[in-house]
């Protein structure tokens, strides 16, 4: 056995072993999730309504209520956790995140203009946010574009852009009422409550066509990451690729943000933390903790926070993403003077 391929099987190992953790860790919070809150259930009650033979009040809390939010929090983790891994990847930056250039900004202004200008609400909102996150992304492509994509030049771009949204939402919300004001507010921290069947089902079927796109597009990826002129002469089309993955990225990133709002960070830390576990591009581990970070912050938002106060799962995840942000600029700024 040569080093090289001795080396690969100690990754791949490494790899099987953190996505085993992981997806225990994602099962446990999971069940907690489902079992605990204003009336508990216990874990054998818990499995037995999960497969239908649970008494009729397990079985509304738990089926019609708290499954619902649970199924929401793993597909928009694993969503926003596959795109910020997608676009910090590709573009070999780790600002390179849709939450900090502008694309979850856009469906926010979008689906804010929809409530409080067009008086829209429900899956119509949701469109609008959709929408508004492909056209934030088509105008950072477009304004970044000097033959090629370079990718300090996008997260310029898109950091830029992401100001601007901020203003707009900040207009948007002084020339509102404040009870429609309070409504988009869901939209600019991201939220799980009250989340239905029918919106995890829009959800499940928009991501879900997404995923086998990534795994088709993975291997170009990794080929992308050794050179534009290395993966030409390995016969792959540069530029198309490129555009392909970044449009699967930003499609992730909406289809997340139409069903919970930006929820902050998530795609930002998730890739960072599984290439520290398993380095190289780390898709899986990527979107297993992305799932792992909104469930767990969806958790401490309902039942950990003191007097029992609830607030949005977005808030909780700002708290956790903003002190990691500023310990990346301050490591970053040490090697650098190093």
């Amino acid at each position: 056995m040569t080093v090289v391929s001795a080396a690969r099987t100690v990754r791949r190992s490494r790899a099987r072993l953190v996505i085993a953790v992981l997806l225990l860790c994602v099962l446990a919070v999971a069940a907690v999730s489902l079992a605990v809150g204003a009336y508990t259930v216990s874990i054998p009650d818990l499995l037995a309504t999960l497969v239908g033979q649970g008494g009729a009040k397990n079985e509304f809390i738990v089926l019609r209520l708290r499954l619902p939010r649970m199924t929401m929090a793993v597909l928009a983790g694993l969503a926003f956790g596959l795109a910020g891994a997608l676009f910090q990847s590709l573009l070999g930056n780790p600002l390179a995140s849709p939450d900090l250039i502008g694309i979850t900004s856009g469906a926010s202004v979008s689906a804010v203009f929809a409530i409080l200008v067009l008086g829209l609400s429900g899956f119509a909102v949701s469109g609008f946010a959709f929408v508004g996150a492909l056209v934030v992304a088509t105008a950072i492509y477009l304004l970044s574009w000097r033959s090629g994509i370079a990718g300090y030049r996008f997260v310029l771009v898109g950091i830029g852009i992401a100001f601007m949204a901020q203003a707009a939402l900040g207009y948007l919300l002084t020339r509102a009422d404040v009870r429609d004001a309070q409504g988009a507010l869901v939209w600019m921290v991201g939220s799980l409550s009250g989340t239905q069947w029918i919106e995890v089902a829009v959800a499940a079927i928009s991501i879900g066509v997404l995923v086998p796109a990534v795994s088709l597009l993975a291997p170009k990826l990794r080929m992308l990451q050794l050179g534009d002129e290395t993966a030409r002469g390995l016969g792959v089309r540069v530029d198309l690729s490129r555009v392909l993955l970044l449009g699967v990225a930003v499609a992730l990133a909406a289809s997340a943000t139409a069903a919970v709002g930006p929820i902050a960070f998530v795609a930002f830390v998730s890739g960072p933390i599984a290439r520290r576990l398993v380095p190289g591009t780390s898709l899986v581990p990527s979107a297993l903790i992305g799932i792992l970070l909104v469930l767990t912050a969806d958790f401490a938002s309902q039942h950990l926070l003191p007097g029992g106060v609830q607030v949005p799962v977005g808030i909780i995840t700002g708290a956790i993403g903003a002190p990691y942000l500023l310990w990346l600029l301050a490591s970053s700024r040490s090697r650098t003077e190093a």
